[in-house]
């Protein structure tokens, strides 16, 4: 009997331990399935997006209005833009209206209009009309101003980066960059590029932002290949080319 009484003890230990082994294994495989689970994030995370974008298209574009005009989160405001955009551009293009003309017409129409309101409502017994006092205030003309002084400053910095000679690729590009435009600006006129910019920019982002993963897909595709051809014409051709100092030597 006592034999048996110490052999009891000994049984459930053996079964508590298995019961403890069991759960530690059940745990193990639940955190390596959440490894897993886990695993398949990280892997979006770095998916390759063009320009190595890391946020949505709405905040790259500054968010806002802006924003949800060009990706048309407002369809019948993004319509009104860009069918007042080539309104615009059929007037003074395909019409051939001029700018100082269209200016001046629309100022006589709207002088002849609000003049012949105030001498008419003498007649028809009713209130002239209230037309408002414009002031341009000046905080906003300054902000602009100085903007404006801050873009032009930072385009002479570059200008003088490029002209300086440390970067050739960048060189290169601006070189490629402002041949395109010129061959563009043989073929149109400015109001033509322009509105075909404007288009562009008002159709490409919310294209690219309905087809993103596929576009982003073969832009990896034709990254590659142009770092491929990039480096055998590096190879071959610019590293052949004299260069001047890139840094300045370090004082010890």
């Amino acid at each position: 009997m006592a034999d048996h009484e110490d052999s009891t003890p000994s049984h459930v230990e053996q079964m508590v331990e298995k019961i403890a082994e069991k759960i530690h294994s059940h745990d193990s495989s639940s955190s390596d399935s959440d490894g897993e689970k886990s695993s398949p994030s990280a892997f979006k995370a770095k998916v390759y997006r063009i320009f190595g974008r890391e946020k949505p298209v709405h905040k790259v574009l500054g968010g806002g209005k802006p924003a949800d005009v060009v990706l048309w989160r407002n369809k019948k405001v993004s319509a009104g833009v860009l069918g007042v955009a080539t309104a615009v551009w059929v007037l003074f293009e395909l019409l051939e209206y001029h700018l100082l003309t269209l200016v001046c017409h629309c100022m006589i129409l709207a002088l002849a209009i609000l003049f012949l309101w105030s001498n008419a409502t003498s007649f028809i017994n009713k209130a002239s009309p209230q037309i408002p006092e414009v002031h341009i205030p000046e905080d906003p003309v300054l902000q602009f101003a100085s903007a404006l002084r801050f873009e032009i400053n930072r385009g002479f910095a570059l200008l003088r980066d490029i002209t300086s000679g440390k970067d050739l690729k960048k060189f290169l590009s601006v070189i490629a960059g402002l041949w395109v435009v010129s061959i563009l600006g043989s073929w149109v006129n400015f109001l033509t590029l322009f509105y075909i910019i404007f288009v562009v920019l008002h159709t490409v982002p919310v294209l690219y932002e309905k087809y993103e993963d596929p576009v982003d897909s073969f832009a990896e595709k034709a990254m590659v290949e142009i770092k491929k051809q990039y480096a055998v014409f590096d190879a071959k051709v610019l590293s052949k080319i004299p260069r001047g100092p890139l840094k300045d030597k370090k004082v010890a």
